[in-house]
């Protein structure tokens, strides 16, 4: 009778929750996504090691993301998004970038309004560069920003369209510039640099209306076109075009050039094929009696007339506030409603955990229908930043919630490899490029096969795409930041992996891309497993048993009182001593080091498909254990990223702010009963280097994947990504209902939580009592509920069977253990 009771309770709570969450529905979750979370850096007032978030207005996956270009003076390094808290505006354009690293791109497209040209040459950005009053503001599809001068400037977008409102003060003549040689710059130089190329303007002959393309190469990309079509809602007194020399428009005082305006229309910067034309715009002036002007800008990369009909088709009208509405509509609907909660008494870590949901949809730009290469129905994705950073959970937090979106970003990675032979690891303008490790798209598609998507995906294509990643070495680029093996796609050290079965150091970052190879070859194997059965054992086999990660690990290599490391390995198979070889430090850890982005100690944690092996590699649990607890001791990380301030946070050997350490505090859950410690960690690590303030993030957002993985732990959840797993954490809201698969919805309660009150004490899935520190993807892909009782202290409640290790194999044997159905 009770555990009737019981289940009739359990049944009658969930209705009224699922009841409350549809209510929420109609809520402004908006009202919780502050853009400049993330902006600034770990010196106040720049973006010095910061988040690089691009704050402007864009609906979800925008191909415009319309914002402000500033100079990057002071303490602040790459502007990579355009924007920084100090430095003076030089134009607001229409392309960015959302949380990247390396050297800045786009930033083309662009207006910049003026007030006297006395003085002004307007081939020289240091001439006319504004200064701001005060701080801009920003709320989700609307920016403003206010010059010194008494310009206002207020901004909106729709997929292709940017909307720029522009107030002039008093009686004063305004004036808008359009100088299609502006781009993001690179103080730093070298491989990762963009410059303008090329580009044509032509002028209505009201000077109402302008069109033409710009050309421009490097940066992450090699070399794209882009075209624009402008329009003023008020048609100017004098419209001039112009050109002048090719030269940098940020340093052109040595040059001593000024604009040579045209007698006609149209102006070139020379033949398209030429990559050093000449620098082209056009000046547009109003009449004093202007005091409040209009201009609507689109895109694409097909044509100017894809441009003009994208900018009739998406915004028809001159209205700001109907632009900023449908945005937030946009934005409420496709993205921040996925997930809501009845729990609003914390409105830090709403602002928090939304501003981190908006973050994760900025990322890849949706292109679908703006292929300039090849004619497809398939969905068109660009700027891939990169599935290195975003496979391990970033991706699945996607599927899970955004199944649409997850199979289009697939589709079009199948479909680049239809078309150029391989799939991007990274992209941009319509390139691939920065290769970080292995294959990681690889790991995405087998993350979404395992979980069963569907939803248009070719898996037959898409397998034939990771045996490519597998089987096929691409051509070297011979990239200035390694000449080793190519940087564009795929594995360029396939020939040692091969030959080997590992990575020695004939190659760059030959330690990091052997574990990366490992789970691409572990990730190729999930697939074979139906689709070619007759492989699966093969890409197993290379993933870990004798092969692989294994291959380089070092059983006498001591470290910190512990023994056993990743270190690596010649093709004669000797090594370097221990004099030569710290796994504390990795040098740079750079393109050209051992290990990329992450000390040896942490890319030893890095196995998720075989903890049995590396947990009795380490010495068993209770020195696995021990090991866990010194990665988050202060102070021992002296070396690697992060020190010094880039892309990391703190001084742990824990990197909050750098992916290969992303898992590590989640593993306590393959120890028994250290569920507990999970908590404990993540908690911590939220609670030090995330907050609601413009240096909210622990480093680069790198397209939202710092983001997605503070989510997860609000969620209480965290994906093993290639896995149909999920490891289980704690919730940090009372109630979460949280949109799965097609229209289901995945109730999570947690009852006594409070910032002292955290540590799991007992959980329900669907009304059944569960003792297992992980589920399954078919545990909550069709809805459901865990319910979550928390308390103060910690608990063993965690009694049951440990998480799988699918690639775990017994020897002699040749059969993985725990594989799963």
């Amino acid at each position: 009778m009770y555990l009737c009771l019981n289940m009739v309770n359990h049944f009658l709570t969930t209705i009224a929750l699922i009841s409350a969450s549809q209510a929420q529905t109609t809520n402004d979750w908006t009202e919780y996504v502050d853009p400049f979370i993330g902006t600034e850096g770990s010196v106040p007032g720049t973006a010095f090691n910061g988040g690089n978030i691009f704050p402007g207005p864009v609906v979800p996956f925008g191909a415009v993301k319309i914002g402000p270009d500033t100079t990057s003076f002071n303490s602040s390094i790459g502007a990579n998004a355009g924007y920084t808290p100090d430095g003076n505006v030089t134009a607001f354009s229409l392309t960015h970038v959302s949380g990247t690293g390396g050297g800045p791109v786009y930033g083309v497209v662009s207006q910049m309004p003026l007030l006297s040209l006395e003085n002004v040459n307007l081939l020289d950005n240091l001439t006319y560069m504004a200064t701001r009053m005060g701080n801009d503001t920003a709320s989700v599809g609307y920016y403003k920003s206010t010059f010194e001068n008494g310009i206002v400037t207020e901004l909106s977008a729709s997929s292709h369209t940017g909307f720029l409102q522009y107030t002039f003060p008093g009686t004063e003549r305004g004036n808008v510039l359009v100088d299609l040689s502006h781009y993001l710059p690179s103080y730093g130089g070298g491989s990762q640099s963009q410059f303008y190329s090329n580009g044509e303007i032509t002028l209505s002959a009201d000077g109402r209306r302008y069109q033409g393309y710009g050309v421009y190469r490097g940066a992450f990309s090699n070399t794209y076109q882009i075209y624009f079509c402008g329009q003023f809602d008020t048609a100017p007194t004098t419209s001039r075009a112009f050109s002048g020399r090719y030269n940098d428009p940020y340093w052109p005082a040595i040059f001593n050039e000024h604009p040579v305006y045209g007698n006609s229309s149209t102006i070139s910067g020379g033949p398209l094929t030429y990559q050093y034309g000449n620098r082209v715009g056009a000046i547009f002036s109003f009449s004093p009696n202007t005091t409040t002007l209009k201009s609507k800008v689109a895109i694409s990369w097909k044509s100017t007339s894809q441009a003009c009909q994208n900018l009739g088709a998406e915004i028809p009208h001159w209205n700001l506030t109907f632009v900023v509405t449908g945005v937030k509509k946009l934005w409420n609907d496709d993205v921040l409603g996925k997930i809501t909660t009845t729990d609003l008494s914390n409105k830090t870590r709403l602002q928090m955990f939304y501003t981190g949901l908006y973050h994760t949809h900025l990322m890849p730009t949706d292109k679908s229908g703006e292929n300039p290469h090849w004619e497809t129905n398939e969905p068109t994705y660009d700027d891939y930043y990169t599935f290195w950073d975003t496979f391990r959970c970033l991706n699945s937090l996607m599927l899970l919630i955004s199944p649409v979106r997850a199979a289009g970003i697939i589709r079009s990675a199948i479909n680049i490899w239809r078309n150029e032979n391989f799939m991007p690891d990274g992209r941009s303008g319509f390139y691939n490029g920065q290769v970080q490790g292995g294959s990681n798209s690889d790991n995405v598609l087998a993350d979404a096969y395992v979980k069963g998507l569907q939803m248009g995906i070719n898996w037959t294509d898409g397998y034939a795409a990771m045996k490519t990643d597998a089987e096929l070495t691409p051509y070297n680029t011979f990239d200035p930041g390694d000449t080793t093996c190519s940087t564009k796609e795929g594995r360029g050290a396939l020939p040692n992996w091969i030959d080997l079965g590992y990575v020695s150091p004939v190659y760059s970052r030959s330690l990091s891309r052997t574990v990366e190879y490992s789970l691409n070859d572990f990730a190729v194997a999930q697939v074979a497993k139906d689709l070619e059965p007759e492989s699966y054992q093969k890409y197993l086999n290379r993933s870990a048993y004798g092969s692989g990660w294994q291959y380089l690990w070092q059983h006498n290599l001591t470290s910190l009182n512990f023994t056993g490391f990743l270190a690596p390995l010649y093709q004669n198979g000797t090594r370097e001593g221990p004099a030569d070889y710290d796994p504390l430090g990795c040098g740079a850890c750079e393109g050209g080091s051992v290990a990329y982005e992450a000390l040896p100690w942490e890319y030893s944690w890095t196995v998720p498909f075989d903890m049995d092996t590396l947990i009795d590699f380490m010495g068993g649990n209770h020195a696995t254990e021990s090991r866990l607890d010194t990665m988050f001791i202060p102070n021992l990380r002296t070396s690697g990223v992060g020190v010094g301030g880039l892309n990391g946070a703190g001084t742990t050997l824990f990197n909050p702010g750098n992916e290969p350490s992303f898992s590590t505090p989640l593993l306590y859950n393959y120890l028994p009963g250290r569920q507990w410690k999970t908590v404990l960690q993540t908690r911590g690590i939220v609670n030090t280097y995330y907050n609601s303030g413009k240096a909210g993030l622990p480093g680069n957002s790198d397209s939202g994947a710092l983001d997605s993985w503070m989510i997860w732990q609000m969620l209480g959840l965290y994906p093993v990504a290639t896995q149909p797993i999920y490891l289980i954490g704690a919730p940090w809201f009372a109630d979460i209902s949280m949109a799965v698969g097609d229209g289901k919805r995945l109730i999570i309660t947690a009852q006594n939580l409070s910032d002292s009150s955290y540590y799991v004490q007992s959980l329900m899935v669907d009304g059944q009592s569960w003792n297992q520190s992980w589920l399954f993807h078919d545990d909550i892909k069709n809805g459901g509920s865990l319910e979550f009782i928390l308390g103060s202290s910690p608990s063993m409640w965690d009694t049951g069977i440990l998480p799988p290790s699918p690639g775990h194999i017994v020897e002699g044997e040749g059969i993985p253990i725990g594989d799963q159905p």
